[in-house]
């Protein structure tokens, strides 16, 4: 049974079998495969069974959807392929060996090991020369043209006529005193 496996240190324990025909992935609790990471959009992207492909599609996530740092709309996941939400990282796991012409990523540091769950925990190291180099995340992964905040137009407004009300409240009250200061 295929299943997504989470990469992202401190998550690595967690893993979803892919066992509907559509699963939905995101931060909050009505999503099939729950990722409570702030990165993660409360509903960032959808797994379609399609025959024997597996789709993924984003839902129009803030952070953007990625397969092997491509942006992607909607694309099938391969064996082996990197799916990254956010800043979170996840592998198609199918229990055999990577398609053909898939690339996995860096090879495992140490020997695997078995949780409970029965999902197997890759150690991942580094190279000397990846430290060297400044790492093995791709140029521009840390820059925030892909992870900018959504704009929230209501809180402005909101904002706004709260001030005004203050404002009127404020100048009703020192109207009433200077009426009231008259009348002695």
């Amino acid at each position: 049974m295929a299943k997504l496996v989470i990469l992202t240190q401190g998550m690595t324990d967690r893993a979803h079998e892919l066992k509907a025909d559509r699963t939905t992935i995101g931060r909050v609790e009505d999503n099939m495969f729950q990722i409570a990471e702030p990165s993660v959009s409360s509903h960032h992207c959808e797994v379609l069974l399609r025959g024997s492909d597996i789709v993924i599609k984003d839902l129009d996530s803030t952070n953007g959807t990625f397969i092997n740092n491509q942006k992607i709309g909607e694309s099938v996941l391969n064996p082996g392929q990197t799916l990254r939400l956010g800043n979170v990282e996840l592998r198609l796991d199918t229990g055999g060996p990577p398609a053909a012409g898939t690339p996995a990523s860096a090879p495992a540091a140490a020997p695997a090991k078995k949780t409970p769950e029965g999902t197997m925990v890759i150690s991942r190291g580094v190279s000397l020369g990846e430290l060297e180099s400044g790492g093995g995340r791709p140029s521009g992964f840390d820059t925030n043209k892909e992870f900018s905040k959504k704009t929230n137009k209501v809180n402005h407004i909101f904002l706004l006529i709260g001030i005004v009300a203050a404002v009127l409240i404020i100048g009703l009250i020192l109207y009433a005193l200077h009426l009231a200061g008259n009348h002695k």
